[in-house]
């Protein structure tokens, strides 16, 4: 959940919103692209695979889709947390030990280690929203910085999810 709100502040950083939607050279995707993937990724596998929420994945126009508003690409981070929700709920230790449902790059990993790869992957475009935002603004301020007391609530939420409390 911190990673998901920092990128709503991420977003909420870009003083024009169509800077959100704004190539860059050098920078293979946009801000804007970048959100829509990341949403997509938790919604499916997290929020479909593990929580059974029914989304249904559009990888394509993930990377097609240009020119959403602001308030709709916070909207679907805003559904990816919820799934994220969902998704994580009915987590226990022997999940995480448990093989993950689909097979992913060709390949079947134990949960666990499957959502450590989606933190990562998560953290990572996070990291080239951030510095799409500095480059197109030319605002040099942190957006959504992911404190460790952030960090300690979300693993506390976790743990009590997990505990069934």
């Amino acid at each position: 959940m911190r990673d998901l709100e920092s990128l709503c502040a991420q977003l909420r950083g870009y003083q024009e919103e169509s800077d959100i939607w704004r190539l860059v050279p050098g920078l293979t995707n946009s801000a804007g692209t970048l959100v829509l993937h990341l949403a997509g990724n938790v919604q499916h596998y997290v929020g479909a695979q593990l929580g059974q929420t029914g989304y249904v994945r559009d990888r394509e126009a993930e990377f097609d889709t240009r020119n959403l508003p602001r308030a709709e690409l916070l909207d679907r981070v805003e559904a990816a947390g919820s799934a994220l929700q969902v998704g994580l709920q009915n987590m226990r230790d022997q999940t995480l030990e448990a093989e993950y449902p689909v097979e992913v790059g060709g390949v079947r990993l134990p949960t666990g280690l499957f959502l450590l790869h989606l933190a990562t992957h998560l953290a990572y475009h996070l990291g080239q929203v951030d510095y799409h935002r500095r480059v197109v603004t030319g605002e040099a301020s942190l957006a959504g910085m992911q404190s460790i007391p952030a960090l300690v609530c979300s693993a506390g939420d976790a743990s009590s999810r997990r505990r069934g409390g």
